[in-house]
């Protein structure tokens, strides 16, 4: 019963990073993919953090993290995603819902994404924070209001790609902060593993951004 609720990292992984203190704990390093978790001032939910190399350019992967009608076949048990309010090419807000298990209520959430590149280093960054009026809440469907999210995504050799997730999310509701950080390491392990596997798509292989440099 209690493996059910590994689809809480359902609503982590969807609204990407946050920044925490520097204790991380590895708990998970497989197949070249490492999971962290970390305390949070004045929180009882653990952040994570993933740290893993994966065979992209810097526009293949945002291209991938930007195309949110496509993240569902990658993102750990998204129920459905779509585009709220397009603010430019690099920057959008997008409303989530996840389906939890019986008895628990679905969870949904509205991200905030916002690409920016660091012109010396090329290092790109996607800030993830997540909203909570852009949509209004639905009924026994319970809004994440408390969510903050980054990634970071550092260019190695050609064709080669250092990504650094982070993540701090509270689920809201009943559930108890101690089944929560149970599984916290299982929704990110299953996304990393279907996402290295989507970002080898031919829509994403030849991609290239006006707004990033390679």
């Amino acid at each position: 019963m209690y493996k059910k609720f590994t689809l809480l990292l359902l609503l982590f992984t969807n609204c990407a990073l946050a920044q925490t203190s520097d204790n991380w704990v590895l708990k998970e390093n497989n197949d070249g993919v490492k999971i962290f978790t970390g305390e949070v001032e004045n929180s009882k939910v653990k952040a994570i953090k993933v740290e893993c190399q994966l065979d992209a350019t810097l526009s293949q992967l945002v291209a991938v993290l930007l195309d949110v009608k496509n993240s569902e076949e990658w993102l750990y048990h998204t129920a459905s995603n779509y585009i709220v309010k397009q603010v430019s090419p690099s920057e959008l807000y997008y409303y989530s819902l996840v389906e939890m298990p019986w008895p628990v209520s679905n969870r949904d959430f509205i991200a905030h994404l916002k690409v920016s590149q660091d012109a010396i280093t090329k290092v790109v960054t996607v800030d993830a924070p997540c909203i909570v009026d852009m949509v209004p809440v639905k009924s026994k469907v319970v809004r994440i209001a408390n969510s903050k999210g980054k990634w970071v995504l550092s260019p190695l050799s050609k064709g080669r790609v250092k990504v650094v997730y982070t993540l701090h999310a509270e689920p809201g509701g009943s559930i108890p902060a101690w089944l929560t950080n149970m599984f916290v390491t299982q929704g990110p392990s299953q996304s990393f593993k279907k996402l290295k596997i989507h970002l080898q798509k031919p829509v994403y292989k030849n991609v290239k951004l006006d707004y990033i440099v390679n």
